[in-house]
């Protein structure tokens, strides 16, 4: 068989297999509730032959939103539409994820096909908050910087959205600490200019994402899993770098992390990456050999040989596949052709006539 068709257990969940679909923001919800594009786009990813199926990042807060359209998880109104998600997800097999977020000073920017910019009040859109007040360009605007009892109350959000996600069915929570977003923006020296216990050396820049993470696992059951997503390098002199990123993933792995989901940058708009076939998997490897945690490798992986190699050669336990599952949903099932495996990826009743 493929490496990449091997079942992966952690905790109590086992994934059919090693193809994962990243994350994906929609930008296509109203007060934060998924509608039934969201059941059509993570559903046919799953009925596809994906093991793991991500929702997109999914606001804690309000003001936690990338955008006004965003996905959310901050109340309980939010639970049944995600609940009816993640039980057809699991009706075809696959896993269902969740990726909960907070925007931080990234927040409040219209859709990128609108050409995803800062909002005024007026255009719905509002005041963000990060760690420092320092702006994500100077396009952007300046954040509120969070006081100590307003980052209880962001832990808290995350700590009840978890609760919410658990209660929808959702087995793998993952939070979202990368690309600039809230929690990179506490652990990136860039982005981080505090003088309290939650900013200066590495151990207070961590804090708020250890705290988190702490009180995320506490109301979680023993079987689900918890994930990370880390931007492990932001690709800049003095900023965070990947041997932040294993020493980061160690203390996570000691609080009850299964796994991290390593990506990168994201902390400044002006950073070159250099962007090119499996760029982040080194990433990966890095932080799975030294930190000792299962790691998933994303960005620009594409073709099904390079996947299998990725799980075969020990550089990561799952690979997440971006835009390449917007072109084709039935990547998974596509891959097994490809790879000889036909018999290890189901393909549904109504489609066989067709594989």
């Amino acid at each position: 068989m493929s490496h990449l068709y091997e079942p992966l257990t952690l905790r109590g969940v086992t994934i059919r297999n090693r193809i994962g679909v990243s994350p994906m923001c929609q930008y296509s919800c109203e007060d934060g509730f998924a509608t039934d594009w969201h059941l059509v786009h993570l559903g046919s990813r799953a009925v596809g032959g994906a093991g793991l199926i991500f929702s997109e990042a999914t606001a804690v807060e309000a003001r936690g939103r990338i955008s006004p359209y965003d996905l959310g998880i901050w109340k309980d109104d939010h639970i049944d539409v995600l609940a009816r998600i993640a039980a057809f997800i699991k009706d075809q097999g696959a896993t269902p994820g969740i990726q909960l977020a907070h925007a931080g000073r990234k927040a409040g920017t219209s859709q990128p096909w609108r050409g995803g910019h800062p909002l005024a009040d007026a255009d719905g859109g509002w005041t963000p908050v990060a760690p420092s007040a320092i702006a994500f360009s100077d396009k952007h605007r300046t954040p509120d910087a969070l006081s100590i009892d307003e980052i209880k109350v962001v832990q808290n959000a995350f700590k009840e959205a978890a609760r919410r996600a658990d209660e929808a069915g959702f087995d793998v929570i993952e939070i979202h600490g990368a690309h600039g977003y809230l929690i990179h923006s506490f652990v990136s020296p860039v982005s981080n200019q505090r003088t309290d216990e939650y900013g200066g050396d590495f151990q207070n820049r961590i804090r708020f994402l250890m705290e988190t993470a702490q009180q995320v696992r506490a109301v979680l059951p023993d079987e689900k899993v918890l994930a990370v997503r880390l931007s492990a390098t932001d690709w800049l002199d003095g900023g965070w770098t990947i041997d932040d990123s294993v020493e980061l993933a160690r203390c996570l792995k000691d609080e009850g992390v299964d796994f991290i989901d390593c990506s990168s940058g994201g902390i400044l708009p002006t950073v070159k990456i250099p962007v090119g076939a499996g760029y982040q998997v080194p990433l990966a490897e890095r932080v799975r050999h030294d930190a000792q945690i299962p790691t998933a490798a994303v960005g620009m992986i594409t073709e099904p040989m390079q996947a299998d190699a990725i799980i075969r050669n020990g550089r990561a336990d799952i690979t997440l596949l971006g835009r390449e599952m917007l072109r084709d949903p039935y990547w998974g099932l596509h891959a097994a052709q490809s790879l000889h495996q036909a018999d290890a990826a189901a393909v549904p009743s109504q489609y066989q006539r067709a594989f």
